[in-house]
């Protein structure tokens, strides 16, 4: 899964998502890793909304 959203997330910020892991890209940010269900993507995009961070994109990485 990789979330990209439009502004830079502090690592504070970033350890509220222990499941993914943030990669900087000048003033935007991507957090990358596995959630477990749809349940959990939902907490995630709804905290992100909750701190006024726009999500750009949301993506699911095939395993290999």
């Amino acid at each position: 899964m990789m979330i990209r959203v439009d502004a830079e997330v502090s690592d504070e910020l970033a350890s509220a998502f222990p499941h993914l892991t943030p990669r900087h890209h000048r003033a935007q940010t991507t957090l990358v890793g596995e959630l477990t269900d749809q349940e959990e993507l939902q907490g995630v995009l709804n905290l992100l909304s909750s701190l006024g961070i726009p999500v750009v994109e949301v993506l699911t990485i095939p395993n290999d």
